[in-house]
């Protein structure tokens, strides 16, 4: 289960926070993030190796971030179909759910923040649907915005992100110094891998393969800079460290 936790406040220093949890197979193989992709050049984002595209992408000049979420629903027929990991590409620039073929596509949910506003789209393989959220801290998983007495993780994560001191304005420095409390919610809160509560799973399969937490994304934008902190290995918080986003790094 992928999660993303976003926090909307339009009079902040700054207005949009995110976190980014991806789960995946953990021989699924990958890059850190970097600007890895010709086609849509100053794009910054974790690399899949596998399909060529991300799961998380930053347009740092745009001040926008999209993230892509595996949804529930009816799955795309295997003639014809298409990876999901280049919408948060095409997303990130257009600030839009671009015009898609959507039945090539497996259900997916698709994050899309920005200075004017944060926007959920969800396909779940029939229809889409487009939501505006409002001012406040949300948590998307899988099966959407589910209520806090609903999920477990929701309702553990959500009332702790609201009320950790908001990070500042955008600033040089290590990532514990700017995101403050927000850092150890990221870095899971403490909680096991196997509790029903917990940001980061690890669940070992029959068949001998491992879904697990691989890495972990914050993000802050403002109209004058933005941030990108980037956690590889989630069971070594010392990992954290902020994306090189500098003009000599990109593709």
């Amino acid at each position: 289960m992928c999660t993303v936790i976003v926090s909307l406040d339009p009079d902040a220093a700054a207005p949009v926070l995110l976190v980014g949890v991806r789960d995946e197979f953990v021989s699924r193989p990958w890059m850190s993030p970097a600007a890895y992709w010709p086609d849509h050049p100053g794009l910054y984002g974790g690399r899949d190796l596998l399909a060529g595209g991300t799961w998380l992408a930053l347009d740092p000049a745009g001040r926008r971030v999209a993230a892509l979420l595996n949804g529930r629903g009816k799955p795309a027929e295997e003639t014809g179909r298409l990876s999901r990991g280049g919408l948060p590409l095409v997303a990130a620039e257009e600030g839009e759910l671009p015009p898609l073929d959507l039945p090539r596509y497996d259900p997916f949910l698709l994050v899309v923040a920005g200075l004017d506003g944060v926007r959920l789209w969800t396909w779940d393989g029939e229809r889409v649907a487009e939501e505006k959220l409002t001012p406040g801290v949300h948590v998307i998983v899988n099966e959407g915005r589910p209520a806090e007495d609903a999920n477990a993780r929701v309702g553990h994560f959500k009332p702790r992100f609201a009320a950790a001191p908001r990070p500042g304005r955008v600033t040089d420095g290590e990532p514990a110094r700017y995101w403050g409390e927000w850092l150890p919610l990221a870095s899971g809160d403490g909680l096991l891998t196997d509790d029903p509560r917990s940001l980061l799973v690890r669940h070992p399969l029959a068949d001998g393969r491992v879904f697990a937490s691989l890495s972990v994304t914050l993000i802050a934008l403002s109209e004058p800079d933005v941030r990108y902190d980037f956690l590889p290995f989630p069971a070594d918080p010392r990992t954290w460290h902020t994306v090189d986003m500098s003009p000599e790094r990109r593709g």
